[in-house]
Protein backbone atom coordinates (compact mmCIF):
# COMPACT_ATOMS: atom_id res chain seq x y z
CA UNK A 1 0.00 0.00 0.00
CA UNK A 2 2.84 2.51 1.07
CA UNK A 3 4.60 1.47 -2.57
CA UNK A 4 1.75 2.35 -4.70
CA UNK A 5 1.35 5.69 -2.41
CA UNK A 6 4.85 6.23 -3.40
CA UNK A 7 4.23 5.43 -6.80
CA UNK A 8 1.31 7.64 -7.22
CA UNK A 9 2.88 10.69 -5.43
CA UNK A 10 5.54 9.86 -8.16
CA UNK A 11 3.89 9.60 -11.49
CA UNK A 12 1.62 13.48 -10.06
CA UNK A 13 5.28 15.16 -9.65
CA UNK A 14 6.47 13.55 -13.33
CA UNK A 15 2.63 15.22 -14.89
CA UNK A 16 3.32 18.36 -13.09
CA UNK A 17 6.74 18.61 -14.35
CA UNK A 18 5.38 18.21 -17.72
CA UNK A 19 2.31 20.64 -17.47
CA UNK A 20 1.27 23.71 -19.34
CA UNK A 21 1.17 25.24 -15.53
CA UNK A 22 4.97 24.71 -14.81
CA UNK A 23 6.43 25.59 -11.36
CA UNK A 24 9.25 28.05 -13.13
CA UNK A 25 9.67 30.17 -16.10
CA UNK A 26 13.38 29.71 -16.05
CA UNK A 27 13.02 25.66 -16.32
CA UNK A 28 9.83 25.24 -18.62
CA UNK A 29 9.66 28.72 -21.11
CA UNK A 30 13.08 30.33 -20.67
CA UNK A 31 13.45 31.73 -24.42
CA UNK A 32 10.30 34.47 -24.43
CA UNK A 33 12.49 36.44 -21.60
CA UNK A 34 15.73 38.64 -22.08
CA UNK A 35 18.78 36.57 -21.23
CA UNK A 36 16.13 33.81 -20.12
CA UNK A 37 15.56 36.05 -17.11
CA UNK A 38 11.72 36.96 -16.21
CA UNK A 39 11.00 39.85 -13.98
CA UNK A 40 11.50 39.32 -10.52
CA UNK A 41 8.58 38.24 -7.51
CA UNK A 42 7.68 41.70 -6.76
CA UNK A 43 4.99 41.55 -8.97
CA UNK A 44 4.27 38.41 -7.97
CA UNK A 45 0.57 37.41 -6.71
CA UNK A 46 -0.77 35.87 -3.98
CA UNK A 47 -2.26 33.05 -5.69
CA UNK A 48 -0.01 32.90 -9.00
CA UNK A 49 -0.11 30.54 -12.09
CA UNK A 50 2.76 30.43 -14.20
CA UNK A 51 1.60 29.11 -17.85
CA UNK A 52 3.65 28.14 -20.66
CA UNK A 53 0.94 29.25 -23.01
CA UNK A 54 0.93 25.78 -24.90
CA UNK A 55 -0.64 25.44 -28.72
CA UNK A 56 -0.61 23.50 -31.31
CA UNK A 57 2.20 21.33 -29.54
CA UNK A 58 4.29 24.35 -29.22
CA UNK A 59 4.94 27.01 -27.02
CA UNK A 60 4.19 30.37 -28.16
CA UNK A 61 4.57 32.75 -24.98
CA UNK A 62 4.42 32.74 -21.18
CA UNK A 63 2.11 34.74 -18.93
CA UNK A 64 2.37 34.47 -14.93
CA UNK A 65 -1.29 34.37 -14.05
CA UNK A 66 -3.21 36.01 -11.18
CA UNK A 67 -5.79 33.40 -10.31
CA UNK A 68 -7.54 35.39 -7.26
CA UNK A 69 -8.31 38.31 -9.44
CA UNK A 70 -8.71 36.13 -13.00
CA UNK A 71 -6.33 38.04 -14.86
CA UNK A 72 -2.85 37.76 -15.94
CA UNK A 73 0.15 39.98 -14.69
CA UNK A 74 1.74 40.09 -17.56
CA UNK A 75 2.41 38.14 -20.92
CA UNK A 76 5.61 37.57 -22.32
CA UNK A 77 6.87 36.77 -25.75
CA UNK A 78 8.65 37.81 -29.01
CA UNK A 79 8.13 40.28 -31.43
CA UNK A 80 7.81 39.34 -34.54
CA UNK A 81 4.95 41.03 -36.47
CA UNK A 82 3.78 39.42 -40.16
CA UNK A 83 0.49 39.86 -41.94
CA UNK A 84 -2.26 37.63 -41.05
CA UNK A 85 -6.01 37.01 -40.52
CA UNK A 86 -6.99 38.23 -37.14
CA UNK A 87 -9.06 34.38 -35.30
CA UNK A 88 -12.08 34.35 -34.04
CA UNK A 89 -11.80 31.58 -31.24
CA UNK A 90 -11.37 32.45 -27.83
CA UNK A 91 -9.34 29.80 -25.67
CA UNK A 92 -8.98 28.51 -21.88
CA UNK A 93 -6.09 27.47 -19.39
CA UNK A 94 -7.41 23.41 -19.08
CA UNK A 95 -4.73 23.03 -16.03
CA UNK A 96 -5.88 26.03 -14.50
CA UNK A 97 -8.36 23.09 -13.46
CA UNK A 98 -5.66 21.04 -12.42
CA UNK A 99 -2.97 19.25 -13.80
CA UNK A 100 -5.01 16.41 -15.37
CA UNK A 101 -6.03 18.11 -17.43
CA UNK A 102 -4.65 18.89 -21.44
CA UNK A 103 -1.18 21.15 -22.09
CA UNK A 104 -2.69 22.58 -24.33
CA UNK A 105 -5.31 25.62 -24.30
CA UNK A 106 -9.02 24.57 -25.52
CA UNK A 107 -12.50 26.02 -25.98
CA UNK A 108 -14.77 26.29 -23.17
CA UNK A 109 -17.37 24.20 -25.30
CA UNK A 110 -14.46 21.21 -25.89
CA UNK A 111 -13.92 21.27 -21.83
CA UNK A 112 -17.13 21.13 -20.99
CA UNK A 113 -18.33 18.57 -23.81
CA UNK A 114 -15.34 16.53 -24.23
CA UNK A 115 -14.05 16.51 -20.89
CA UNK A 116 -17.13 16.79 -18.47
CA UNK A 117 -15.91 19.45 -16.74
CA UNK A 118 -18.33 21.98 -15.00
CA UNK A 119 -19.02 25.58 -15.29
CA UNK A 120 -18.55 26.22 -11.55
CA UNK A 121 -14.70 23.94 -11.78
CA UNK A 122 -13.57 25.95 -15.16
CA UNK A 123 -14.36 29.85 -13.61
CA UNK A 124 -13.06 28.74 -10.28
CA UNK A 125 -9.07 29.88 -11.55
CA UNK A 126 -9.66 31.80 -14.07
CA UNK A 127 -12.17 34.20 -16.22
CA UNK A 128 -14.91 33.14 -18.82
CA UNK A 129 -16.55 34.02 -21.36
CA UNK A 130 -19.25 34.96 -19.62
CA UNK A 131 -17.59 37.12 -17.41
CA UNK A 132 -17.27 39.79 -20.58
CA UNK A 133 -20.74 39.79 -21.72
CA UNK A 134 -22.71 42.73 -21.40
CA UNK A 135 -19.90 45.22 -19.93
CA UNK A 136 -19.69 48.63 -20.84
CA UNK A 137 -16.61 50.93 -21.99
CA UNK A 138 -14.66 47.95 -21.93
CA UNK A 139 -13.58 45.41 -24.18
CA UNK A 140 -11.19 42.11 -24.09
CA UNK A 141 -7.71 43.58 -24.21
CA UNK A 142 -4.66 41.36 -24.95
CA UNK A 143 -1.38 41.95 -22.99
CA UNK A 144 0.44 39.60 -26.22
CA UNK A 145 -1.59 41.04 -28.80
CA UNK A 146 -1.90 38.83 -31.81
CA UNK A 147 -0.93 41.43 -34.43
CA UNK A 148 2.94 41.06 -32.80
CA UNK A 149 2.92 36.60 -33.70
CA UNK A 150 4.53 35.65 -36.71
CA UNK A 151 1.94 33.61 -38.35
CA UNK A 152 -1.95 32.44 -37.83
CA UNK A 153 -1.21 29.65 -35.28
CA UNK A 154 0.65 31.96 -33.21
CA UNK A 155 -2.13 34.77 -33.08
CA UNK A 156 -4.43 32.09 -32.65
CA UNK A 157 -2.72 31.28 -29.10
CA UNK A 158 -2.98 34.93 -28.47
CA UNK A 159 -6.65 34.25 -27.79
CA UNK A 160 -6.55 32.54 -24.52
CA UNK A 161 -8.19 34.32 -21.75
CA UNK A 162 -5.27 34.15 -19.94
CA UNK A 163 -3.76 36.88 -22.26
CA UNK A 164 -6.70 39.29 -21.43
CA UNK A 165 -8.03 42.13 -19.42
CA UNK A 166 -10.92 44.32 -19.16
CA UNK A 167 -9.32 47.73 -20.83
CA UNK A 168 -10.95 50.59 -21.77
CA UNK A 169 -12.43 50.40 -25.17
CA UNK A 170 -11.58 53.45 -26.31
CA UNK A 171 -7.79 53.06 -25.01
CA UNK A 172 -7.97 49.35 -26.44
CA UNK A 173 -8.42 50.98 -29.75
CA UNK A 174 -6.99 54.00 -29.45
CA UNK A 175 -3.58 55.26 -28.14
CA UNK A 176 -2.52 51.95 -27.46
CA UNK A 177 -3.21 50.35 -30.75
CA UNK A 178 -1.10 53.32 -32.07
CA UNK A 179 1.55 52.18 -30.07
CA UNK A 180 1.52 48.37 -30.35
CA UNK A 181 1.20 48.95 -33.96
CA UNK A 182 3.13 52.38 -34.67
CA UNK A 183 5.93 53.16 -32.12
CA UNK A 184 6.24 49.46 -31.79
CA UNK A 185 6.83 49.08 -35.43
CA UNK A 186 9.41 52.65 -35.38
CA UNK A 187 11.22 51.57 -31.92
CA UNK A 188 12.42 48.33 -33.41
CA UNK A 189 14.55 49.55 -36.83
CA UNK A 190 17.59 48.07 -36.59
CA UNK A 191 17.00 45.30 -33.98
CA UNK A 192 17.61 41.47 -34.47
CA UNK A 193 15.41 40.12 -30.95
CA UNK A 194 13.58 42.33 -29.52
CA UNK A 195 11.98 40.70 -26.13
CA UNK A 196 8.52 42.20 -24.82
CA UNK A 197 7.18 41.98 -21.60
CA UNK A 198 3.17 43.46 -21.01
CA UNK A 199 1.28 43.58 -17.94
CA UNK A 200 -1.38 45.15 -15.97
CA UNK A 201 -1.74 46.74 -11.98
CA UNK A 202 -4.23 45.40 -10.37
CA UNK A 203 -6.98 48.15 -9.53
CA UNK A 204 -9.78 48.96 -7.19
CA UNK A 205 -13.05 47.90 -9.10
CA UNK A 206 -13.94 44.46 -10.70
CA UNK A 207 -16.60 43.12 -13.43
CA UNK A 208 -18.76 40.49 -13.62
CA UNK A 209 -20.21 40.41 -9.59
CA UNK A 210 -16.74 41.04 -8.67
CA UNK A 211 -15.03 38.26 -10.30
CA UNK A 212 -12.68 39.62 -12.52
CA UNK A 213 -10.34 42.50 -11.27
CA UNK A 214 -10.21 45.81 -14.22
CA UNK A 215 -6.59 47.28 -13.81
CA UNK A 216 -5.73 50.66 -13.28
CA UNK A 217 -2.99 50.66 -15.43
CA UNK A 218 -1.74 49.13 -18.77
CA UNK A 219 1.91 48.60 -19.38
CA UNK A 220 4.50 47.30 -21.57
CA UNK A 221 8.27 47.34 -21.74
CA UNK A 222 10.79 45.85 -24.53
CA UNK A 223 14.38 44.98 -24.49
CA UNK A 224 15.86 45.26 -28.15
CA UNK A 225 19.14 43.53 -29.16
CA UNK A 226 20.91 45.53 -31.45
CA UNK A 227 23.88 42.97 -32.41
CA UNK A 228 26.14 41.30 -29.45
CA UNK A 229 27.13 44.65 -27.74
CA UNK A 230 24.40 46.97 -28.19
CA UNK A 231 20.59 46.54 -26.76
CA UNK A 232 18.20 49.36 -26.56
CA UNK A 233 14.95 49.68 -24.33
CA UNK A 234 11.75 51.52 -23.74
CA UNK A 235 8.58 51.66 -22.35
CA UNK A 236 4.95 52.63 -22.08
CA UNK A 237 2.19 52.99 -18.90
CA UNK A 238 -1.43 53.85 -19.54
CA UNK A 239 -4.36 54.48 -17.10
CA UNK A 240 -7.27 52.52 -17.45
CA UNK A 241 -9.73 55.06 -17.79
CA UNK A 242 -8.00 57.66 -20.17
CA UNK A 243 -7.13 56.53 -24.00
CA UNK A 244 -3.53 58.54 -23.44
CA UNK A 245 -0.11 56.50 -23.76
CA UNK A 246 2.88 57.85 -21.87
CA UNK A 247 6.88 56.95 -23.21
CA UNK A 248 8.96 56.24 -20.63
CA UNK A 249 12.32 54.50 -20.14
CA UNK A 250 12.63 51.16 -18.90
CA UNK A 251 13.77 52.65 -15.77
CA UNK A 252 10.83 55.10 -15.42
CA UNK A 253 8.65 52.20 -15.66
CA UNK A 254 10.29 50.23 -13.10
CA UNK A 255 10.25 52.87 -10.63
CA UNK A 256 6.07 53.61 -11.57
CA UNK A 257 5.40 49.68 -11.00
CA UNK A 258 7.26 50.11 -7.87
CA UNK A 259 5.26 53.21 -6.60
CA UNK A 260 2.14 51.52 -7.66
CA UNK A 261 3.03 47.79 -6.31
CA UNK A 262 4.16 49.49 -2.62
CA UNK A 263 6.52 46.42 -3.05
CA UNK A 264 9.71 46.01 -3.45
CA UNK A 265 12.40 47.28 -6.49
CA UNK A 266 10.48 45.78 -9.82
CA UNK A 267 12.93 44.11 -12.12
CA UNK A 268 11.44 43.32 -15.63
CA UNK A 269 14.58 42.39 -17.57
CA UNK A 270 18.35 41.20 -17.03
CA UNK A 271 20.39 44.53 -15.70
CA UNK A 272 21.97 44.25 -18.88
CA UNK A 273 19.43 46.12 -20.65
CA UNK A 274 19.55 49.82 -20.62
CA UNK A 275 17.04 51.40 -18.36
CA UNK A 276 18.03 55.05 -19.16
Amino acid sequence: MLLLLLLQVLVSCLWLGRSEVVTSFESSCPQFFFRKAPPNEALQPENPAWICQRYENQYHFATLYDRNRRIPVYSAYLYQPQPSTRPRTWWVEPQLIGPIYPKSMKSEYNLLKNYKVTKEQLSRSQAILDDYKNVTGLSRGHLNPSSHQPNFISRESTFTLTNIVPQDEKLNIGTWKNYEEQTMMRKTQGCKTTYVVVGAVPGNNYISEGRVNKPSHIWSSACCEVDTNHRKAWAVIAENDKDNVELLTLGELESRLTQLYRRNQVFLFDSSCPRE
